[in-house]
């Protein structure tokens, strides 16, 4: 095996090897903080995991006259199904509202007690990132899994308990505090504890399971409410399409601009990683080209002496070993240098996060790291394969 490193040695070409190991860094760097960044952007949006940024709701305008005129401002099925045969809709889902009286208030012992009329909403569970186990109803449970909007906690927080020289609440300490929650309505009249599982500020509704509302309306509601949906939730496929906006616009819908504005940056952001991403394969490709392109000149050069050491009886698989590890430890070593300069940059880009978003949860970098692992399998798996092709095709010149 020494004379096999030996060989190798007097005709290596520092260059080359150089230049495919820079060009490979820069296509490795690439690729993780394509997918390092896109990963800490999505941590900026925690509070609103529970729907995708490609959800909007939608309603119908309300009008100065719709009080006078009677107007419901629901959506007819003959609604829903114009919109959803528009080809920017992936999927339609209904907001049901509650038919029924609540009433809520937290009672913590040594703590002010404060109760307030309030409404439910259900959407399909689909449209709910929530872990089923936590966002699951059984009929007959004393308990319903509740999502808040976040500007309920931020009103109470800078408005009323501020006012009132009351604590400020954060959404752990709210989230760990009983609910304790009042359903009436057709003759019945029963309590229930409510569970905060989050809070969302895409979310204009006090949000409970789906299986909880129909169960409550049947049980609660009157017969004589009105089934139509007054806000639809539907998933776009590009919320940049211009075809949204004029569609809305020509039937008198809307939807929150800000959030429409959310949607359209998310996307364009995923557009803009995706083809840094690419750039960075592309990169890395012409750097593993290089380094095959140098590897293969370097045995073509001791291609006469390979052939001395397999006739004297070394196997192909020794006199390859030495290639193939010149080739892996390279691939490592940049592996290694792209994961620290990875950290290095994401370092300075969350310090900024973090001056506008105090409270951001930071996630790991394991995606990163899975996909470094991944290129370092697959491209070394490749250089193993060439370089053993390569020394197969002098043995069996030999021949």
């Amino acid at each position: 095996m020494n004379l096999v490193w030996k060989l190798l040695r007097q005709h290596i070409s520092i260059p080359q090897f150089v230049g495919f190991f820079f060009a490979n860094l820069v296509g490795v760097v690439i690729i993780l903080l394509g997918v390092q960044f896109y990963n800490d952007y999505q941590a900026l949006d925690n509070e609103d995991s529970f729907m995708k940024a490609d959800y909007l709701i939608v309603n119908k305008k309300i009008g100065a006259l719709s009080g006078l005129t009677g107007a419901q401002n629901t959506f007819s099925e003959a609604d829903v199904e114009d919109l959803e045969a528009e080809n920017f809709v992936e999927h339609i889902g209904a907001f049901t509202p509650s038919s029924f009286n609540v009433r809520a208030k937290f009672d913590v012992e040594g703590f002010v007690n404060f109760s307030t009329e309030m409404f439910f909403e259900s959407v399909p569970d689909e449209f709910v990132d929530v872990e089923s186990d936590a966002w699951n109803y059984r009929e007959g449970s004393g308990e319903i899994p509740i999502i808040l909007p976040k500007n309920y906690l931020d009103l109470y927080n800078f408005g009323y308990a501020q006012g009132k020289g009351l604590p400020k609440l954060s959404e752990g300490i709210l989230s760990a505090m009983k609910l304790k929650v009042q359903i009436a309505g057709n003759g019945h009249n029963d309590d229930f504890d409510g569970r905060i599982v989050g809070f969302s500020s895409r979310l204009n509704t006090i949000l409970v399971p789906e299986k909880f509302m129909r169960w409550a309306n049947q049980q609660y509601a009157s017969s004589e409410v009105t089934k139509e949906p007054t806000r639809l939730i539907m998933e776009v496929n590009n919320p940049t399409d211009e075809r949204i906006t004029s569609y809305l616009q020509d039937h008198d819908y809307e939807t929150d601009e800000d959030k429409l504005d959310a949607s359209k940056t998310t996307y364009i952001l995923r557009i803009i990683v995706s083809i840094v991403m690419a750039v960075g394969i592309v990169i890395s490709i012409l750097s593993i080209y290089i380094l095959m392109l140098s590897v293969f000149l370097l045995v073509q050069k001791n291609s006469t002496k390979l052939e001395n050491l397999l006739l004297i009886g070394y196997s192909p698989a020794k006199v390859s070993f030495p290639y193939q590890a010149l080739t892996v430890g390279l691939n490592l070593l940049v592996l290694v240098l792209a994961v620290a300069i990875m950290l290095v940059v994401r370092s300075i880009y969350l310090e900024m996060f973090q001056n506008f978003f105090p409270d951001l949860e930071v996630p790991g970098i394991l995606p990163a790291l899975c996909v470094g692992v991944v290129l370092l399998v697959v491209v070394s798996t490749f250089n193993i394969i060439a370089v053993h092709g390569k020394v197969m095709s002098i043995w069996k010149r030999k021949d």
